[in-house]
This record gives structure tokens, sequence and C-alpha cells, in this order.
């Protein structure tokens, strides 16, 4: 495990339990002493902690801030250098003057930053977060589809979602995927959110999976698409090449754009 994979978890068990042990960091990633005391170090230069005797809890202002911050948005902050990469190798692949489908979701949002820029876009979203993150573009047309509220993903879901959507044609269609089985392809822990995403492949001239390295091997309660209906997988070098080599057998383009790599760990 490379040193920004190693601190990336850290903050998220941080996230999670608000503090950690030196002796437990030791154990779970089988470093040293002193790289975990380094780790530490580092995470609170980025203001993000106080150490303590023996470990680290997360800083006060953070920890008010998360009793605030609703899932998807504590989401965001999970492997947030490896997700932006992926979102701006996604923007890449969109023109002047395209249609964009994007479902909610955390990697999608980032996705959703970098295609701001780009001119005269007409972006069609069940996310509330992407709507809202896409509002701050002058030019962008952007049509928000109707339906429930799930409120851990700020998405909007259900039979109106679906037929709404029906009646677009995207150039692109960006999803992104709560787990990716060899056997079951890209699945989703939430039945409405598969059904709605499956809407959006339909529609797609190009269907873009954009998922983070924790997503494989990790199967979610429900599949959404094969890896027959999916053009591209953006992901990043942090994923096993091995896996990715399997996942273009079956037809897949595969992109693992570089995340920052300073040093292996020890």
């Amino acid at each position: 495990m490379i040193v920004v994979q190693r601190r990336n978890k850290i903050k998220e068990i941080l996230f999670q339990e608000r503090s950690v042990k030196v002796s437990d960091l030791v154990k779970e990633f089988q470093v040293s002493e002193e790289t975990i005391r380094r780790d530490l170090n580092r995470l609170e230069e980025e203001g993000l902690i106080v150490k303590n005797y023996g470990g680290a809890i997360l800083a006060d202002e953070l920890q008010v801030a998360m009793t605030q911050i609703p899932p998807l948005k504590q989401r965001q902050f999970e492997h947030f250098e490896e997700k932006d990469a992926i979102g701006r190798k996604a923007a890449e692949l969109v023109g002047e003057g395209q249609i964009v489908i994007l479902d909610s979701g955390s990697t999608t949002w980032c996705a959703a930053r970098h295609l701001k820029p780009i001119p005269q876009l007409m972006i069609i979203t069940n996310g509330l977060n992407i709507a809202e993150e896409c509002s701050t573009s002058d030019e962008a047309s952007i049509y928000l589809i109707g339906g429930k509220l799930i409120k851990k993903s700020m998405s909007l879901v259900g039979p109106q979602a679906e037929v709404e959507m029906q009646k677009y044609n995207a150039h692109y269609v960006f999803l992104g995927t709560s787990g990716i089985s060899m056997k079951k392809g890209f699945t989703s822990s939430d039945l409405y959110e598969a059904e709605i995403k499956r809407a959006m492949i339909s529609t797609g001239q190009k269907v873009v999976i954009l998922a983070d390295h924790s997503k494989f091997h990790r199967q979610a309660l429900l599949s959404f698409s094969s890896f027959a209906d999916v053009d591209i997988l953006i992901t990043s070098d942090l994923t096993d090449p091995e896996i990715l080599r399997e996942i273009e057998s079956f037809g897949v383009t595969v992109v693992a754009v570089p995340v920052k790599k300073n040093e292996m760990a020890e």
C-alpha cells in the first residue's frame, strides 16, 4: 500500500471513529510506529487532527462539521484526490454543446466540477448535488429529473424519474457504482437507484462508469449493468491492473488515471 492510500484510509477511520490509536494503525497497516507517526504529523499539518498521547483525534471544527454534513457530502471526503482525478478525465471526453447525463454520487459530482468550463452543455441529472454544482456555470442548461428523494444520496428516483429519462438522448452517460463484481458487473445498494441507472444507460450513446479503487471486489445488493452495456470505465492506477485487464476482455475501454504517489510504503 502506497502512502497516499494509507493516509486516505486513516482519514476514513477518523471520519468514522473520530479518533485513532498509533498501536491500532500499526497492526492495521503492518508498518512501523515511526511510519504511522509521520502520517499523523502530515494530517496534523493539514489541520485534520490533534495529536494526543498514543494517537490522535479529529480536529474540533471537523467534529462539529461532520454532525451537520449529510452522508453524500461525507463520501465526497473519501478518496477525494482519486475521485477528482477520475472526474477530470471524464470531463475530457465531453465536447462543446453536447448532452450529458450524470447520476447522483460523489465521483460524478467531481466530474460535474470539471464539466463547468465546457461551453453550451446540456446537463441532465437526478442528483440534487450535481444540479447544485452545475448551477454555478453561466452557460450550461441544467435539467433536473423529478421523482422521490432519497436523502442519503440526494437523488431523485422512481417511476416518474424513469419515464422522464426516456425522453432524452445523450452523448455521454456518467454513472457511479457501489461495487464492481466480475460475476455481476456494476452494482448498486438501492433498488430504485439501480432502476434509474438502467434507464440512464438506455439513453446514452456512450456509457461511462466512474469508480475509485475501493469499489472493486465489492458487490452491492443489485446489479444495474453488465460489462457488455458499458463503453468506458474510468478508475485510477491504484486499482489492481490484473482486474482491469480482465474487465477489458469484456470489451470495455479501461482508463486508469494516475494519482499522486509521493513515496512507497515501508
